[in-house]
């Protein structure tokens, strides 16, 4: 059986892990990410890889970076939450623990993990992923492979247009659907409808003190399944407009299977149910043919060692 190596980089952790062919994790190692120095970050994670090497013997390693990655998938391009310009990642690892390894888009490691071995395990084609947390990302699996575009940056499903002129996004442009279904839109709905109709939000506003700019995702989801309004309402908002992106993602893909991910996930039904509505409702005749299920993520937090790992076998 072969053994290799994911890890999964944030701008808070790097987690690392021994994973088999069935896509089970035999052993794990945590670091904080020193983000603002790059070659303390390189160095951790050399060091989670040869302690894990330590253990078992492995033949390769897979890197997850959230960040932008060149097409031959060893340059980190730009990181938003690392200090990584044009970082030669994968040769300076490869060179450090003397085994071979790949870099990928840590968007894309999840969606793999899910093609693999979650929620799209029985698709043998394709699967697209919307990973809904702070922002929004996303992967691509097409003929069994991820899809990764002429430049390496393929999959950036959280750019997509949503509103014309809408809410400035990071990435520059104004009206992305991250800026309308991501964690960070659910809080700025809540707190928006909290004080514009603070009755209708009395246990959100209990959670938060009073303080409307003292929301957070946690307490919108914690309201939201107590039945405050205003909280059930903001789910609602960000699942309408991620169901009329699956819905245009299938008119342009017709995938097997549409997963959504991410931290946001956690709140089920909450979400699921607004997606889902909206999704067959943005379809219109569409939905009238065959259409792929929408279905949770199945991995959680292992998705990026999981999915990075296994990517390293293909290597």
């Amino acid at each position: 059986m072969t053994l290799t190596i994911g890890v999964d980089i944030g701008g808070t952790k790097v987690a690392g892990g021994v994973v088999d062919e069935a896509g089970v994790v035999l052993a794990r190692v945590r670091r904080d990410t020193p983000a603002d120095d790059v070659a303390k970050t390189r160095d951790v994670i050399v060091e989670v890889v040869v302690e894990l090497m330590a253990a078992y013997p492995v033949k390769a390693v897979g890197i997850g970076a959230a960040g932008w990655i060149d097409a031959t998938g060893s340059t980190v391009l730009f990181a938003p939450n690392i200090a990584w310009r044009d970082e030669p990642l994968r040769d300076y690892v490869s060179a450090a623990v003397g085994l071979p390894v790949t870099v990928e888009n840590d968007a894309n490691v999840a969606a793999w993990a899910e093609f693999r071995f979650g929620a799209g395990r029985d698709a043998d084609d394709s699967m697209v992923m919307l990973t809904i947390g702070t922002g929004v990302g996303g992967g691509i699996v097409i003929g069994g492979r991820l899809l990764r575009g002429a430049h390496g940056i393929a999959g950036e499903l959280g750019h997509m247009l949503a509103v014309p002129g809408g809410h400035p996004c990071g990435c520059g442009r104004l009206g992305c659907i991250e800026q309308y279904g991501s964690g960070n839109a659910l809080v700025r709905f809540a707190r928006a409808g909290a004080h514009q109709e603070p009755d209708r939000a009395t246990e959100l506003l209990d959670l938060a003190g009073g303080d409307v700019k003292s929301i957070t995702g946690p307490m919108v989801t914690a309201a939201a399944r107590a039945g405050d309004p205003v909280s059930c309402a903001a789910f609602a908002q960000i699942g309408h407009w991620l169901g009329i992106s699956l819905a245009d993602l299938v008119q342009i893909l017709d995938p097997q299977v549409l997963v959504v991910g991410g931290g946001v996930i956690e709140a089920g039904e909450l979400l699921l149910g607004p997606i889902n509505r909206s999704y067959m409702d943005a379809l219109a005749q569409r939905g009238r043919l065959p259409v792929a299920p929408v279905r949770p993520a199945e991995t959680g937090n292992g998705a990026g060692v999981v999915g990075a790992a296994d990517l390293a076998r293909r290597i």
